[in-house]
C-alpha cells in the first residue's frame, strides 16, 4: 500500500502540477458546458457553422442621389431623392419598405406614447416641450414616383413606409423611384437636430436620419421593419451616395463623404490651408476662429451648394453652421492617407482645437490595427452640445465643452476624448461590420466599447476608462436579476441600456482576451471576425462561431453565461486542508509518537500532581519493576530498519527524491456561489513571503457547478490563499476570496480589537493566544488551515 501511494503521487505530478477531482460520488449535473446547439440558428449556405458568410450569402444594395436644402430661417429640411434598389436576394419582391425615422416626433408616435414615468421630482424640459410645442414634426411626404414620373402607391405605418410596386422586382434586378419630402428640424436630442446659441442668434445643425431610407431585407428576418421607438438604432443597406447640400452661403458644411467641389465652396486662402493640411503633422485650420467669429456677426447673401459623394456606406449625415471652425490633417492609416477632421464652434475651444482631430487620427490607427484597415477617405468629429455622441459613416457628433471662460475639468477633457474615440470607432462597428442595431444593440455598442477601452489605454496609460475593465461591471451584476435582462435582449427591451449594451459585453470581451483565451488567440479571432464580415451583415451566431472557429477555444459556456443569462460571478474559498507525505522512516515516525506520548503523559502527570498521591508502590519497591518498566517502546529495532531500507531500495531515483522533498499537499475547496462559471485564479502566498498564481480553466466546474476541490502540491508552506487576485473575473463579493478570511474592510469590532492593550502579570493576551493556537493547528499533519 505504501509503494502504491508513492506511485499515485509520482505519476500525478508527471501529468499535471495540480490534480483534478474524481467525478465519482454526488455532484450537480448541469448543462452549463453543453453546446448552444438549438439556441443558435441552424447553419446554412448563407451563414455557415464556422461563422463565415456561406457560398450563397447575399445582401441588398441601395444607391441614393439626393438634393437637399437647409432652410436656416424656418429650421427645415427640404429634399428630393432618387433611390436605385438592387434585389440580390433569391426572392421576388412585390413591395419595398423604407424607414421614416423623423416620424418618431409625430404627435401620437409609439416612441412617445409607450414611454413611461412620473413627475414626482419634476418634469423634464424635453417632455414639457413635447406637450407644449405647437409645431408639427415628422416627415411630410409630397411625392412618391417611379423613374418615369408616375405616382407609386404607398402606405405609411408610423416610422415605416411600404411602396407597392406595379410589378415585382425580380431576383437579380433593380428598381429606381423618387421621393420628395420635407420636415421641421427638432432641437438636438442626441442623434440629430440643431443647437441654438441665443448670444449670437445662430445655430449649429447636425442632420441625420433625415431622408427616407431603405429598410433591410435579408436571409435572417426578411424585411427588418421593426418600428423606431428611439432606443434601438438602425439597420441599413450599403450603397453609393451622391448628395448636393444647399445652405446659406456663409455656412460651412461638412458631411460623411468626399467633397467634390472644393473650388466652388472654399476661398483661395482656405484652399491653400487645405493643401498644407495634406502634409502637416498637426491639424491645420481650414476655417479659422477669426473667420468663424466674423461669419457669426454677418448675414448670408445667398446660397451655396456643397456636393459630396460616399461609396459603399450604409448611411449619410451632414453638419452645417456659420459658427464652425474647421481643422484637418491627413494621417497614415495602415499605409493609406486618410483625412482626419473636426468641425466646432468657438465654444469648444481650447479643448477641441487641441484634441479633437488628434483623437480622430489615433482612433483610426488603433481600430484599424485590431479590425481592418480604415477604408474610407475621411473621418470627422463635430462638436455637438454638452455631452454624449452619435455616429454615422465618416462623421460623428460629439459632446464635451469647456466653461465659458475656457477652463475645463479633468472629467470634461477625458469625457470628450472618450466620446470621440467611441463615436469615431463606430465607423468600424456597425458602419463597416454592419450589424443589426435595431435588434442587437450590443453587437455595435458592446464591441465598440471594448475597442474604445483599448484605444483609451493606448492614448493614455492612466486614462480613467469607465467601461471595459472587469471590475467596472460589478455594481450592475450585483443587482437583483429582476432588474436585469440578458445581453441577448432586443434593443427596445433593455432596461439598463448603458450597462447592458455597452459595459457588460465590453467587460466580457476584455475577460475573454485577458483571462479566458489570452491575447494572441483572442486578437486573431476578433480580427478574423472583422475581416469576414466587413461590408456584410453579421448576427450574434456569426460572431460567436467565428471567435470559436478562429481560436480553437470552446466558448459556448461563456456565451451561455454572459450573453444569455443574468447570473453573477461569485466564487469563494470555503476550506483548505493540508497534508504531507509519510516517508515511512521508522526513526522519524517513532520520534514523533514518543513526543506525542510524553506530551500527553506530562499533561496527565500535571493533573495527578493536584491529588494527594505522594509515592507509588513501584517507586517504593524496585523489585516490583520488570523489563517493561525500562523498555523503550519507541526505539527502532533492526527488523523495522531493514524493512525501511528494503522499501527505499524498491524506489526509483525519482521516487526517492519525491519522498525526500517532503512536499505539501493542499486540498482547496472552491465554491461557485453566483452561478456563472468562470476560470479559477488563485494566488498562493508562501510563508517565506514569495507568491505564485495558479490558473484553472472554467471547465473546472463542468461536473459540479457549485463546488470544486483541487489538490495542489507545493514545495513551500502556504500562508495565504487569494482568489481572483487581480480582479479579472468580475466577482461581485471579494470578502470570501481569501483564506484565511481577510475582509476587504475591517469591521468596527476588528478595529477595536486591533487597538493596543496592556495585560497584567499572568494575564493572557487573547489575540496572541489565538495566533499561537492557529500556528499550532497548522503544523499538524492532516489539519485544516
Amino acid at each position: 500500500m505504501i509503494k502504491k501511494l508513492v506511485y499515485i503521487l509520482y505519476f500525478g505530478l508527471l501529468s499535471s502540477p495540480v490534480w483534478g477531482q474524481s467525478p465519482a460520488g454526488t455532484y450537480n449535473a448541469n448543462n452549463r458546458f453543453e453546446q448552444l446547439e438549438s439556441i443558435l440558428p441552424t447553419p446554412n449556405t448563407y451563414r455557415t457553422a464556422s461563422g463565415s458568410p456561406g457560398k450563397d450569402y447575399w445582401q441588398q444594395r441601395a444607391d441614393y442621389d439626393i438634393k437637399v436644402e437647409l432652410d436656416d430661417i424656418n429650421r427645415k429640411i427640404i429634399g428630393s431623392e432618387t433611390i436605385t434598389y438592387f434585389n440580390n436576394s433569391p426572392d421576388e419582391l412585390p413591395y419595398l419598405w423604407l424607414q421614416l425615422d423623423q416620424n418618431l416626433f409625430e404627435k401620437g408616435a409609439a416612441g412617445t406614447t409607450t414611454r413611461t414615468g412620473d413627475i414626482k421630482n419634476g418634469i423634464p424640459i424635453s417632455a414639457f416641450k413635447e406637450l407644449t410645442d405647437p409645431k408639427s414634426y415628422g416627415y411630410k411626404i409630397t411625392a412618391v414616383k417611379d423613374i418615369k414620373g408616375n405616382p407609386l402607391r404607398y402606405t405609411i405605418n408610423q416610422t415605416m413606409m411600404r411602396i407597392d410596386l406595379p410589378t415585382p422586382v425580380k431576383s437579380g434586378a433593380s428598381v429606381s423611384f423618387a421621393i420628395d419630402w420635407n420636415y421641421l428640424i427638432t432641437e438636438y436630442y442626441g442623434r440629430s437636430g440643431y443647437e441654438f446659441f441665443a448670444k449670437d442668434g445662430n445655430a449649429n445643425y447636425f442632420i441625420a436620419h433625415w431622408f427616407p431610407r431603405m429598410a433591410v431585407y435579408n436571409d435572417v428576418y426578411g424585411w427588418q421593419h421593426k418600428q423606431f421607438l428611439g432606443q434601438g438604432e438602425f439597420t441599413l443597406n450599403f450603397g453609393n451616395y451622391k448628395v448636393a447640400i444647399t445652405a446659406p452661403n456663409d455656412m460651412v458644411v461638412g458631411a460623411g463623404g468626399e467633397l467634390l467641389n472644393p473650388n466652388q465652396v472654399m476661398t483661395a486662402a482656405q484652399l491653400k490651408r487645405w493643401d498644407k493640411a495634406k502634409t502637416a503633422l498637426r491639424p491645420v485650420e481650414i476655417v479659422t476662429q477669426e473667420e468663424a467669429e466674423q461669419a457669426e456677426k454677418g448675414k448670408p447673401t445667398g446660397k451655396k451648394t456643397w456636393v459630396y459623394k460616399a461609396d459603399n456606406v450604409r448611411d449619410f449625415a451632414f453638419t452645417a453652421s456659420r459658427k464652425f471652425i474647421w481643422d484637418a490633417m491627413q494621417v497614415d492609416v495602415e499605409g493609406k492617407k486618410v483625412w482626419a477632421m473636426s468641425y466646432y464652434s468657438k465654444e469648444g475651444n481650447p479643448l477641441w482645437g487641441k484634441y479633437s482631430t488628434m483623437v480622430v487620427a489615433h482612433t483610426l490607427r488603433s481600430y484599424s490595427k485590431r479590425t481592418i484597415a480604415y477604408p474610407y477617405p475621411v473621418a470627422i468629429s463635430c462638436h455637438a452640445t454638452l455631452g454624449g455622441g452619435m455616429e454615422y459613416p465618416m462623421i460623428s457628433f460629439n459632446g464635451g465643452r469647456p466653461e465659458a471662460d475656457g477652463t475645463y475639468s479633468e472629467n470634461v477633457k477625458n469625457g470628450m476624448i472618450g466620446v470621440i474615440i467611441h463615436e469615431v470607432g463606430h465607423n468600424f462597428f456597425p458602419m463597416i461590420v454592419n450589424s443589426d442595431e435595431r435588434q442587437w444593440s450590443w453587437m455595435d455598442e458592446g464591441l465598440n466599447t471594448f475597442c474604445q477601452y483599448l484605444a483609451e489605454q493606448e492614448w493614455d496609460r492612466n486614462f480613467p476608462a469607465r467601461r471595459g475593465e472587469a471590475q467596472s461591471i460589478v455594481p450592475y451584476m450585483r443587482l437583483d436579476s429582476k432588474n436585469q435582462v440578458p445581453i441577448m435582449a432586443n434593443s427596445e427591451n433593455i432596461m439598463d441600456f448603458g450597462n447592458n449594451a455597452y459595459a457588460k459585453p465590453a467587460a466580457a470581451l476584455n475577460i475573454l482576451r485577458e483571462t479566458v483565451m489570452g491575447r494572441e488567440l483572442f486578437d486573431y479571432a476578433f480580427k478574423e471576425y472583422a475581416r469576414r464580415w466587413a461590408f456584410k451583415q453579421p448576427y450574434p451566431a456569426d460572431f460567436f462561431r467565428t471567435l470559436e472557429d478562429a481560436s480553437g477555444v470552446d466558448l459556448d459556456w461563456f456565451w451561455r453565461g454572459w450573453f444569455y443569462g443574468t447570473e453573477p460571478v461569485n466564487q469563494s474559498i470555503e476550506t483548505v486542508e493540508w497534508y504531507g507525505i509519510d516517508n515511512q522512516d521508522p526513526v522519524a515516525k517513532k520520534a514523533k509518537d514518543k513526543a506525542d506520548f510524553l506530551a500527553k503523559r506530562e499533561t496527565i502527570s500535571n493533573i495527578r500532581n493536584k491529588t494527594d498521591i505522594k509515592e507509588t508502590v513501584v517507586e517504593k519497591e524496585p523489585d516490583m519493576r520488570d523489563f517493561y518498566n525500562s523498555y523503550d517502546r519507541f526505539a527502532t529495532n533492526d527488523a523495522e530498519k531493514k524493512k525501511y531500507q528494503d522499501y527505499l531500495a524498491s524506489l526509483s531515483d525519482e521516487e526517492r527524491k519525491l519522498v525526500a522533498e517532503g512536499k505539501n499537499f493542499y486540498v482547496v475547496n472552491f465554491k461557485n456561489k453566483g452561478g456563472l462559471p468562470m476560470p479559477v485564479i488563485v494566488k498562493l502566498t508562501y510563508e517565506d513571503g514569495t507568491d505564485e498564481v495558479l490558473r484553472f480553466p472554467a471547465e473546472i466546474w463542468r461536473l459540479n457547478d457549485v463546488q470544486a476541490k483541487k489538490i495542489i502540491p507545493t514545495s513551500k508552506k502556504v500562508a495565504k490563499w487569494t482568489l481572483d487576485p487581480y480582479f479579472e473575473i468580475a466577482d461581485i463579493d471579494t470578502d470570501d476570496n481569501s483564506y484565511p478570511r481577510e475582509p476587504a474592510q475591517p469591521t468596527r469590532v476588528q478595529l477595536f480589537k486591533a487597538q493596543p492593550r496592556s495585560y497584567g502579570a499572568g494575564q493572557a493576551n487573547p489575540m496572541q493566544e489565538a495566533q499561537n493556537a492557529k500556528k499550532a493547528a497548522g503544523a499538524v499533519t492532516g489539519s485544516k488551515n
